[in-house]
């Protein structure tokens, strides 16, 4: 073993040996589940919107219209829908369903619209584990654009939280597919090109479903 690797680790064991300081346990201020929620959802809006993609926050019923404007947005002719997606969801223009197109007819598309698994607010990352709403993997990666639904209600805190959130039948199902923000890339020159890995746009559309309450809408 090399004196560095053991001084390192001689330095982690005193720390783990350490005697926690003495003092009174500091209590934590009591915080409603809505509150908490609301708060990962505000976090996560923040954080993805860092990574450069695009927020909608809107109510249950505004979410077709808000996909309507997106796509127009974005000259988004030729789109398709993950065919589990909630009908209310859907925007009004024509779509095709994207679960069984394959590789050259989704690299045709203009757009692709999709639910969501959950999404974690410290680091801004989306969760697909590709359900029916959400499309096979193919689904979200070929398309030059993703329009991604996530409910507020299934934003949670961290990585650990959003692992204990998938029970273990659903983890080993298939693969997950975590999504923070465009795709992209940089080179040794820390050059940085987007849509190498996947879709170069993203659009979040965020939906508030909870109440101070403390229930969903």
């Amino acid at each position: 073993m090399s004196a560095a690797r053991e001084l390192i680790l001689s330095r982690i064991r005193r720390a783990l040996e350490a005697e926690p300081a003495s003092g009174p346990p500091i209590a934590e201020a009591a915080v409603a589940p809505a509150d908490r929620g609301i708060a990962a959802a505000d976090r996560f809006a923040a954080t993805v919107a860092d990574y450069r993609a695009e927020v909608l926050r809107v109510a249950d019923d505004e979410v077709a219209a808000a996909l309507d404007a997106a796509l127009d947005r974005l000259g988004a002719d030729r789109v398709a829908i993950a065919d589990g997606l909630a009908e209310r969801w859907r925007p009004s223009r024509p779509a095709v369903a994207g679960n069984a197109l394959d590789l050259d007819a989704l690299d045709a598309l203009d757009a692709v619209v999709t639910g969501s698994r959950l999404a974690i607010a410290r680091t801004g990352t989306i969760v697909l584990d590709h359900a029916a709403d959400q499309g096979p993997r193919r689904l979200t990666l070929v398309p030059d654009r993703h329009l991604c639904v996530v409910r507020a209600a299934d934003v949670v805190a961290d990585v650990a939280d959003a692992f204990a959130a998938i029970p273990p039948p659903a983890r080993s199902a298939g693969p997950l597919t975590l999504v923070s923000g465009p795709s992209a890339t940089s080179d040794i020159e820390l050059q940085r090109v987007e849509g190498v890995h996947g879709p170069r746009t993203l659009v979040v559309v965020l939906v508030d479903d909870i109440d101070r309450g403390g229930s969903q809408r």
